[in-house]
Formats: C-alpha cells, structure tokens, sequence
C-alpha cells in the first residue's frame, strides 16, 4: 500500500522531525509513505476574513495539484467522522478490497482546509472536537497508521 501524507508547512523543531522519522521508519515495513510538505501562504498580521479565505483558498489549490489521480483521500477535519483505533485499522484494511491501493490523508493549514479540498475527499476523518496544532496533527495520524497496520496484523502495541 502507498500512503501519501500532504500537509501545510515544514516542521522546525526536532521533537517533531524525530518522531516523524521514527514512525516513518516503523512504518516502512507495512507501506511505501511518502511525506508532501507544502508551503504555508502568507497572512498578514490581523488579517481580515476575505485574507484569510484567500489564504485557504491558495493552499488548498496547492493541495489539489499533489493529489495523485486515483487516490483515496482522506481529509482530517474537525467536523469529519470520529473513529476508534479499531474502526481506523479496518477501514484501512477494506481500502485495498475495493481497489483503492493509494490513500491519501490531508492535514490543512493553521486556518484549515478550503471547500474543494474537502469536497475532493472520499472520507473526512475527525481525531476530536479540539483543534490541534498542525506538526502535532502528522505525528498523531502517523502513530495511528502505524497502530492500524499492527491491529491489521495481529501484533503486539495495540493495547
């Protein structure tokens, strides 16, 4: 399976880069994961609403042209559908039944996503309510792939 991450901005500090390698690293014996960082647009301090609608709009432009065509795409948005660990690992483990062997996950900006990268999703996955920082958000999911994939194998970690 080819996993695809797309997200806003690089990540600076080395907590976050060290535990992006060290899933990255578990992860390479379930999947071939390739990481899309894309550049933060430009806001102006105290931006207006029409700024910050430009702002969503560019970088979900810019999202758009790094989905492969034929992707499965799966959007993480706050008003997505919450799922277990459990329910992540057998949604992952359809995806292949159904043909679909390139999944795409999408992590927006500070601002969040625009309305035609969520419409372009074929599922919106919520992890809370809660708004998150956007670096925290890849490590989140990377760990809960790579949770799915040892649920979906039967090994050790899960609980």
């Amino acid at each position: 399976m080819k996993i695809q991450i797309i997200c806003i901005g690089k990540l600076k500090e080395k907590y976050w880069t060290d535990a992006v390698s060290e899933y990255s690293k578990r992860l390479s014996r379930f999947c071939d994961l390739e990481i899309t960082e894309l550049k933060e647009s430009k806001l102006p301090d105290k931006a207006s609403e029409a700024q910050e609608q430009a702002v969503i709009e560019e970088e979900g432009k810019n999202i758009l042209k790094h989905v492969k065509d034929g992707s499965y795409v799966i959007s993480l948005e706050i008003l997505g559908k919450n799922l277990t660990s459990v329910e992540l690992a057998e949604k992952m483990e359809e995806l292949p039944l159904m043909g679909k062997s390139h999944v795409t996950f999408i992590i927006g900006g500070s601002l969040g996503l625009s309305r035609d990268v969520s419409k372009r999703a074929d599922f919106k996955l919520s992890f809370s309510k809660m708004t998150f920082p956007h670096q925290m958000m890849r490590v989140i999911l990377l760990e809960q792939v790579y949770r799915a994939f040892k649920i979906n194998k039967n090994e050790a970690y899960h609980k």
